[in-house]
């Protein structure tokens, strides 16, 4: 009872909750967070010392016992107390312009598809600790397509990609319901490690996550492009242990996150694969839509359509599809909640 008239004076939330990035969408005032998903912790007392931005930058940069951990692997809740820790934290934050003493809002979070049902009462349980009076569930995809406006609820075919930082979901969407899909634990942290073995292989150098991620973003490509690129990456020299640093350009970078890619276009197309006829053609026509923050690697859209020949497209702004996804759901909760995941302790209205 209390908790209900709380909500009143509390703002609906969609969560996308995501293994690198959080962002956070408030109805009626749209995406007002978004920070990596990093919390730091002083391990000798336990205590939390910075979450978001701040945490992101003491990684790599911190004395042994401040730890700077990522409480999601692979899209879903590995460290379920700083998980809640990390939730609250945004949950008040969202709240602070107010005079809500108790925050208890609404709250829509986005998971992977193919999560289990504990993954999925970890993520919801850790929200209601957090301070949530509700917690729907929606899945990745299903999130990313309701934020591009795609046509999910008619009788015809999208495919959409959603590239993330722990998981890559690929899923065919009709009538408000998943065709066919995949779930593969590889995306944005995997083509990162790429670059760190490419260069420890390659050139004896050994990258810090960062630096390897600052790579990917600068020069990274999936694709030929007409203008060579080159930059420097600085690290530890592993034969003679001192600092060292190396030019690396687009072309390397392409051989080193290959793999990764191309075992991405190969889930794609076991999913086209497996897609009913009338579908795909509506799928030929209409094209593969890709969100997510993977989607921004220069030349992705171009590969897939080569190794596909389905047209392929980048969303509007895709880092932000999957948040704007359950911001949406939250404006018409009432008209997409049989889109929601349902289990044993969904709430209900």
């Amino acid at each position: 009872m209390i908790s209900n008239f709380l909500g009143y004076f509390s703002h609906d939330i969609g969560i996308d909750l995501g293994t690198a990035n959080t962002l956070v969408y408030v109805r009626g005032k749209g995406i007002i967070i978004n920070e990596p998903s990093v919390v730091a912790i002083n391990s000798r007392t336990n205590q939390i010392l910075a979450i978001g931005t701040d945490a992101y930058n003491m990684v790599g940069r911190t004395p042994g016992h401040i730890v700077a951990t990522r409480p999601l692997i692979d899209g879903v809740v590995s460290d379920f107390e700083i998980t809640e820790q990390m939730l609250r934290y945004f949950i008040e934050r969202v709240h602070r312009e107010t005079f809500t003493i108790l925050p208890r809002p609404r709250v829509v979070i986005g998971v992977p598809y193919g999560v289990t049902e504990v993954e999925k009462r970890a993520a919801q349980e850790a929200s209601i600790n957090a301070g949530a009076r509700e917690v729907y569930l929606i899945e990745e995809p299903m999130a990313a397509a309701i934020g591009a406006r795609l046509p999910i609820q008619d009788a015809t075919g999208s495919l959409v990609v959603d590239i993330g930082g722990g998981t890559s979901e690929i899923a065919v969407i009709s009538l408000g319901g998943i065709v066919s899909s995949r779930s593969l634990r590889i995306a944005g942290d995997e083509l990162n490690q790429a670059i760190i073995d490419y260069a420890r292989d390659k050139y004896n150098l050994l990258l810090g996550e960062r630096t390897a991620e600052e790579i990917k973003i600068q020069i990274g490509s999936a694709y030929i492009q007409d203008d060579s690129q080159t930059m420097t990456m600085r690290g530890r020299d592993l034969v003679s242990g001192l600092p060292k640093e190396l030019p690396i350009n687009d072309k390397e970078v392409r051989e080193a996150l290959s793999k990764p890619i191309n075992d991405i276009i190969e889930s794609i197309r076991f999913t086209i694969e497996e897609t009913p006829p009338e579908l795909l053609a509506d799928i030929m026509e209409r094209g593969i839509w890709l969100t997510g923050g993977g989607a921004l690697l220069t030349g992705l859209d171009q590969l897939i359509h080569k190794s596909t020949t389905i047209p392929t497209h980048v969303v509007d702004d895709p880092l932000t599809a999957v948040a704007r996804g359950t911001g949406y759901v939250l404006e018409e909760l009432e008209t997409l909640k049989p889109l929601l995941l349902h289990h044993d302790n969904q709430p209900t209205l």
